[in-house]
Parts: structure tokens; sequence; C-alpha cells
């Protein structure tokens, strides 16, 4: 009885090892970094006044800031969560990425963009541009 047993866990974790090997030759393996940026995206969208709020303020002025930074982030945080439900929805699905920067935190002083990601990036804050890539 003991002899099946570790033959059985054997045959599974021999299965389960190969089964990573597939994945990572497939279209799928993008497929658990659609489902965390598309929840990323969703939970943390509302990042985006804030980071608006600081940028444009960085900018211009504090006055610009506090009125655009606000109409720009709200406007932001709608469009990364539509843009997050879209990814949560099609993430078993390869597809291209949706918004640069992937999630929110990330190159925080960049503009978000959303499908247009083969422009260049607006920076409010002078940093190094990543020509949409």
């Amino acid at each position: 009885m003991d002899r099946n047993k570790i033959l059985i866990t054997c045959a599974l974790i021999c299965t389960l090892m190969m089964a990573s090997v597939v994945q990572a030759n497939s279209n799928q393996s993008d497929f658990p970094n659609k489902l965390n940026q598309g929840l990323a995206n969703i939970v943390f969208g509302i990042i985006e006044i804030p980071k608006n709020v600081i940028n444009i303020t960085n900018h211009q002025n504090i006055f610009v800031g506090v009125t655009v930074g606000t109409i720009r982030g709200i406007v932001h945080s709608v469009s990364r969560v539509a843009v997050g439900s879209i990814q949560l929805l099609t993430s078993p699905i390869p597809t291209s990425e949706f918004a640069a920067p992937a999630y929110v935190w990330e190159r925080f002083s960049e503009d978000s963009r959303y499908f247009g990601l083969h422009y260049p990036a607006y920076w409010t804050v002078y940093g190094p541009l990543d020509d949409g890539k």
C-alpha cells in the first residue's frame, strides 16, 4: 500500500512538472499576468487621482494641479478600471497589452495610456521616454 502511494505521488509530481513546461511554451502563459493586471487596475485605479494631481502640480503649479489634476485623475481612474475589467474578462485570450504602464504605481511620473501603446509617452516630469514600447 505504501508503495502505491509513493508511485502515485511521483507520477503526480512528474505530471505537474511537465505541465509547467508545456504552459511556458504556450500562449496561455500570459494568463496569470493579465489576470493580476486586471485585478490590480480595478482595485488600485483610484490611485490615478493623486498621481495626476502630483504630476501636474510638479509640472505647472498647485492650483492647476489640484483642479486639472483631479479632473484628469478621475478620467484616468475610470479608464484604468474599465481597462482592468477588459483585461480580467479577456485574460484567457492572448492579446497585446492594454495599458502602459501596466500598473498604476509603475513609472509614476508617466501619463497613463490605453490601447494606443505605440504612441510615445508624454511625461509630466522630465524622465526617460519609453517610446511606447
